[in-house]
């Protein structure tokens, strides 16, 4: 049974994860909450659930389509919206109003073009296997798998790679890096794109084991405190974050009461608040927006 919970609490924490690297790797660069980072995560599930249902695509195929989709409206956003309030010198606080305004706009389009119905993606199987005592669904341990394999690839890209110690030099100080000569505007773009591809990927593993629906994209706020948790603006937090918020919620819903479920998630951010603002990997927080 605590097996069982476990993976199933690192497969939940694996999908936050997917997300929560996103909110981290956009703070770092621009210092602000994208608010509509979660309903790009919907727009993946439902690029890729459409794709089935209309056009009768393999799932694998259409899982490509929705991941790919995801990132390409993350990267409009950026060049449409945030760019523009960038070139702008406007206030950070105005990255975060836009974030929520396209948060708004995604979710009402959603729902007059798909309606307010929860869409279940077909042919999925609900195989599982036993090991030990305990009983594993098939899908769980696939996001486990994906999740993972996602998160190792980020982490060895950012720390390990060219492009990753360009994001990183922008991130530490955008200004800097433009006098080095350094296309800031490119790194922008590049992390958008990478953060929409890996919201996408969430977003449809999150459909593929609940539903699809307009306001799925809500989920993300899980995203935002597990990067919170683990330190703002820290992709290695975030993980750590998402993973600790993933595994609570399975084992309180297990052996609690899946009502209590919310509530521990949400103490847990006001004590870390109050003990550790920094977050637990230790990231300085700026006053930002």
């Amino acid at each position: 049974m605590f097996i069982q919970q476990l993976v199933n609490g690192i497969s939940v924490g694996g999908i936050y994860a997917l997300m929560a690297t996103g909110y981290a790797l956009i703070y770092s660069l621009l210092g602000f909450s994208n608010w509509a980072h979660g309903d790009v995560a919907m727009i993946g599930a439902y690029i890729a659930i459409q794709s089935v249902l209309l056009a009768n695509m393999p799932l694998p195929f259409a899982v490509i389509i929705g991941v790919a989709g995801a990132g390409f409206f993350s990267f409009l956003n950026e060049k449409v919206a945030y760019k523009r309030i960038r070139d702008n010198n406007s206030p950070t606080m105005f990255l975060m109003i836009a974030a929520m305004g396209l948060s708004i706009i995604y979710q009402n389009a959603a729902l007059n073009l798909f309606g307010s119905k929860f869409k279940i993606f077909p042919g999925l199987s609900a195989t599982s296997f036993n090991m030990g005592n305990a009983t594993l669904g098939l899908l769980d341990v696939i996001s486990l798998a994906v999740s993972l394999a996602s998160l190792v690839i980020l982490d060895i890209t950012i720390n390990h790679t060219k492009l990753g110690l360009g994001i990183r030099t922008v991130a530490s100080n955008p200004y800097t890096a433009s006098l080095m000569g350094i296309n800031i505007d490119r790194y922008f773009s590049i992390v958008f794109l990478v953060a929409g591809m890996y919201a996408g990927c969430a977003g449809i593993l999150l459909g593929m084991k609940y539903t699809v629906y307009p306001t799925m994209g809500n989920v993300a706020l899980k995203a935002f405190i597990a990067s919170v948790l683990g330190g703002l603006g820290s992709v290695r937090g975030a993980i750590v974050g998402a993973l600790i918020i993933g595994i609570m919620e399975v084992m309180v819903t297990a052996y609690l009461s899946s009502g209590l479920r919310d509530l521990f998630t949400f103490v847990l951010l006001i004590v870390i608040l109050l003990v550790k603002p920094s977050g637990l990997m230790g990231v300085q927080v700026e006053d930002k927006a």
